[in-house]
């Protein structure tokens, strides 16, 4: 590029663009959901991410002069930067949690463009920079409300890379430090980027083999600054291995090195200290094991991982458009990408960013986002030689020479297009709205400080934040034995679920204190001397002699919780001792309608004159129609027509515009009865707050 500026100078220009860029087009999603008055509190638009309110709930906690605090994350990284930048910039930290994730996100056009100066064009960087930072789930894991780590999860491995890719082809030993400074700081961030850590300094290795045994090239620098390198690995305290990183790299320059030798202690040293111990614990990880969580004394409860939608599989198409935005995008990218590893190896340095980002497809889509800068860059790459191809045809040179930048930049628009489109139907909903807020303050002001609140782990962390009461599950605490008297308590009739929501507490509190493993079956079992575990559910279905518990418990039942009830069930609605699961009937209709005798639920026709249910080929008769409806004192008031011995129940919620239709199982579950039908036992609980979008009872003790 004909130009007068430094090199530092266009590099900050093109950076202060690139991030200008991406941070301007995620005020989209601020256009689209500004005139949703339920989407805010207090004047202030809510996030749209249910986990960003536990970091947030540390934040407030550090702000507020707490530490330690039981469940409060108030050591994590991004509550201690949160609660720094409140401070620091004077900003109400609700506004910050919800601009935050847009800003930091847009880094990750600077290790880009550096990353494209190292590789000998920095405009090349940029344009993958301004893909990179809007691509489709890159913008959907650090837009604007979606606060969570992931605003840093990728801008700090690419810093590795750059740093790595810098090091190694400058052989610059003031510069050895960097790369793992970064990789310390990535695995403190988040613990997951460990895998990505030992990726690239994998890859990082097979380069240096390159170099010796492909291009037969002296190695002793670079096998200096993996030593370096290997320090940031290492499983000991981060302070202790930021000290010996400065101190090994101006120690290690005088060190006179056989590289046969050194690279054997290399690969030794990596296997022995990090490798070894890291496949293992790849092999043992959730995504890979998924099914059931398999207790100390065997008992099989069923894994979480099986129900988040976003560690579930996807197909390919959704796989292409959240990298790229567009099948164009992602093939091309992918030949750019290949391109550029032939043409300049050292960028196969990022292969495990990629690779991770591959992994999508088995693991889930959280983890397209590790491919989508590299991707971006292998477009551009690609784009880049066609445009200098293309300018050869042009006649006049000075034409020539800008036709390239030009050519380059209208095909990485096209590339754009596609996910600045996508951003225009992307209207992601608040995590709880206004109404929903509203009913977790008025908890706040009823219940006392360390009281529990029983629901499920979607709701966990917006109720710790706003409610400020502890939690027996949450969105990071869900793991199925956790989960498992929860899923039971929601499930079962009042009296079991009374019992299961006490026992619950008491060894909630019990762990925590003994700090040994959670297992409600096995404690159960062993404190009133049950035979077996198929035994837990019978004794629980009578009045028995409960533990005594100081903290009282709320039961928080939302009407959201109708669209995964079933799914809550699951987690225990499980044979323990195999790992099957027990099936039951649920169907929710959000769309009624009726021609004459036969009613639609949703297209489900139910024949009221028959009596029956046609599902499919099969007429199920009616046991039980009941028509709720909510009066203008709120009381609910239910029409109960009595069909049959046997059969399915159909539950209108007349006031909600629903049709539920359940069998024994869920109909007498306590969320059903309770929230739906308004029908407890009040001798065991107390209806405190009472609103058509959510229900608390507390526990009477």
């Amino acid at each position: 590029m004909q130009t007068k500026l430094k090199e530092w100078q266009l590099i900050l220009l093109l950076s202060i663009i690139a991030f200008s860029f991406s941070v301007g087009l995620r005020f989209i999603y601020i256009g689209l959901v500004e005139n949703f008055s339920s989407f805010y509190y207090h004047g202030q638009l809510m996030i749209n991410n249910p986990d960003g309110y536990y970091y947030a709930e540390g934040a407030r906690d550090i702000l507020e002069g707490h530490k330690n605090s039981y469940l409060s994350p108030t050591n994590n990284p991004l509550s201690i930067l949160t609660a720094f930048l409140v401070k620091f910039l004077h900003i109400n930290l609700d506004t910050l949690i919800l601009y935050m994730p847009g800003f930091v996100g847009s880094l990750i056009v600077i290790p880009l463009i550096l990353i494209g100066r190292r590789l000998g064009n920095i405009w090349v960087g940029f344009l993958a920079a301004l893909l990179s930072g809007v691509a489709w789930s890159y913008y959907h894991r650090t837009m604007f409300g979606y606060y969570d780590t992931d605003m840093l999860t990728v801008v700090l491995p690419t810093f590795t890379i750059w740093a790595t890719i810098e090091a190694l082809t400058t052989k610059n030993k003031n510069i050895y430090f960097l790369a793992p400074i970064f990789m310390i700081i990535s695995a403190y961030w988040h613990s997951g980027l460990v895998n990505v850590n030992n990726g690239i300094f994998i890859m990082s290795l097979v380069y240096v083999l390159y170099l010796k045994f492909i291009k037969k090239e002296k190695i002793d620098s670079e096998i200096k600054f993996l030593f370096v390198m290997l320090i940031a690995l290492i499983p000991i305290n981060n302070l202790i291995k930021i000290a010996l990183v400065f101190i090994t790299q101006f120690g290690i320059d005088k060190v006179n090195i056989k590289e046969n030798y050194f690279l054997l202690s290399l690969v030794i040293a990596f296997l022995a200290v990090v490798g070894g111990p890291w496949v293992i614990n790849i092999l043992k990880n959730g995504y890979f094991t998924r099914a059931t969580d398999t207790s100390i004394d065997n008992f099989k409860y069923f894994a979480v991982v099986n129900t988040v939608r976003e560690a579930s599989h996807i197909d390919y198409n959704v796989f292409v458009h959240r990298i790229s935005g567009s099948w164009a995008g992602f093939i091309l990218g992918v030949i750019g990408y290949v391109y550029l590893i032939f043409k300049r190896p050292v960028i196969i340095i990022s292969l495990p960013m990629v690779a991770l980002g591959f992994f999508a497809l088995k693991g889930g889509l959280r983890f397209t986002i590790f491919a989508v800068p590299f991707i971006a860059l292998g477009d551009a790459y690609l784009f880049w030689q066609i445009a200098k191809y293309l300018s050869k045809f042009f006649i006049n040179e000075k034409i020539t020479n800008f036709s390239k930048y030009i050519l380059s930049l209208i095909f990485m628009g096209a590339v754009i297009y596609p996910n600045y489109k996508h951003m225009y139907n992307y209207l992601t909903p608040v995590v709880f709205q206004k109404s929903e807020v509203e009913v977790l303050k008025k908890l706040e002001s009823i219940a006392n400080k360390g009281d529990y609140v029983l629901t499920w782990w979607d709701y966990g962390y917006p109720i710790r934040y706003y409610a400020k009461l502890n939690t027996f599950v949450d969105g990071g605490k869900h793991s199925g034995n956790v989960n498992y008297p929860v899923s039971f308590s929601l499930t079962r009739p009042n009296l079991p679920s009374y019992n299961m929501a006490i026992l619950d507490l008491y060894f909630t509190q019990k762990h925590r204190v003994d700090n040994k493993p959670f297992d409600i079956a096995k404690d159960i079992i062993s404190m009133y001397h049950l035979k077996s575990v198929y035994d837990i559910e019978s004794f629980l279905n009578q009045k028995i002699n409960l533990p005594k518990t100081k903290q009282d418990i709320y039961y928080y039942l939302p009407l959201r919780m109708l669209n995964i009830f079933p799914t809550i069930a699951i987690f225990s609605t499980i044979d323990l001792k195999t790992g099957k699961t027990i099936p039951h009937f649920y169907y929710k209709a959000d769309r009624i309608t009726q021609k004459g005798a036969i009613l639609f639920a949703n297209n489900l026709p139910i024949d009221l004159a028959k009596k029956v249910i046609i599902l499919g080929r099969n007429a199920v008769p009616i046991k039980r129609l009941v028509v709720s409806e909510i009066l203008k004192d709120g009381k609910t008031l239910n029409k109960v027509f009595n069909f049959s011995n046997e059969g399915l129940n159909v539950v209108v919620m007349k006031s909600y515009g629903k049709i539920l239709i359940l069998d024994d199982f869920f109909y007498n579950s306590s969320y059903i009865q309770m929230f739906v039908l308004d029908n407890y036992n009040h001798n065991l609980f107390k209806e405190v707050i009472n609103t058509p979008i959510a229900k608390v009872f507390k526990v009477i003790k």
